[in-house]
């Protein structure tokens, strides 16, 4: 039966065994990244299953194991660069670790979207959970039977262990940022939010303010935008028209080149007259500011 060019069964572990000149055993250890292992071992079974074209059934590993491999994301349904990079970042350290995501979106116009993304990922058996995020639904506390993951502020959970990673482009960022502004002798800063249900948005709202207090600043009134460059240009435009405005903090860099375009159609240059920082490092932000 030849088994190297696909007629016939599939190739198994032990045809990879044979090949490779170690036990299945073995074998199963090279994919389940298991120790005790050589690398020069690890190497030649690797080398072993790609002449094969081998590949591990997840079922029968997830019978043997109780582990799927696979790891859930919520993250929310959205195109704008900060998620959306997010999203890629998380699968390609996941396939370095020879595991798989599984995603399932939340909407922000969806009152329970939280509570039946989760669902959804522990009904397909993920290994853990990453909240990528997520906004809040006004739900009660999320109850997961599988380790959990937040990035950024998120609402409460209890799970058999429970991480947070709170990224640099969160609140303390946003303090900085306002205390940056401050510093280049700036009055005061004025804020366009992000759309107040994300957590994210928060976050870097209170860290504004508290900075502005801070530093015995005058806090400008909050003006709420949806992460769209339209909505940062529509914002600005009452802005744009007001000369004791020296410094705008966008929440995001979509917002921020509304509002670099709402200060230019007014005949304010940025950064001459207004200073305006936003989040996220977009490529495009390089281009956004004209003298």
């Amino acid at each position: 039966m030849d088994v190297v060019n696909g007629r016939g069964r599939r190739p198994g572990g032990t045809d990879v065994a044979r090949l490779a000149g170690v036990s299945q055993k073995t074998v199963s250890r090279v994919f389940n990244n298991e120790p005790n292992v050589t690398e020069e071992t690890r190497v030649r079974v690797l080398a072993a299953a790609q002449e094969l074209g081998y590949r591990p059934n997840g079922a029968a590993r997830a019978l043997l194991t109780g582990r799927t491999h696979r790891i859930g994301v919520v993250s929310l349904g959205t195109a704008h660069f900060g998620p959306s990079s997010l999203l890629v970042a998380l699968e390609r350290e996941a396939r370095r670790i020879n595991y798989s995501l599984s995603i399932a979106n939340t909407f922000e116009e969806d009152a329970s979207g939280l509570a039946a993304a989760v669902d959804n990922l522990l009904v397909q058996g993920v290994d853990a959970v990453i909240l990528s995020e997520p906004v809040d639904d006004g739900g009660e506390p999320l109850t997961v039977d599988v380790p959990v993951l937040t990035l950024g502020a998120a609402p409460v959970v209890h799970a058999p262990t429970v991480l947070a990673v709170h990224a640099a482009e969160g609140g303390d960022a946003a303090a900085e940022l306002t205390r940056y502004l401050l510093g280049l002798g700036h009055r005061t800063v004025h804020h366009i939010a992000g759309p107040q249900r994300w957590w994210a948005a928060r976050e870097r709202r209170q860290n504004w303010h508290d900075s502005l207090v801070a530093a015995g600043a005058e806090v400008p009134p909050l003006l709420e935008g949806d992460w769209t460059a339209a909505s940062g240009f529509e914002l600005a435009r009452a802005l744009a028209g007001d000369p004791d405005v020296t410094a705008i903090f966008a929440a995001n860099d979509e917002m921020a080149i509304g509002v670099i375009h709402a200060l230019h159609a007014a005949g304010r240059s940025v950064p001459g007259d207004v200073s305006v920082a936003g989040f996220d490092d977009i490529p495009i932000a390089a281009h956004g500011g004209r003298r």
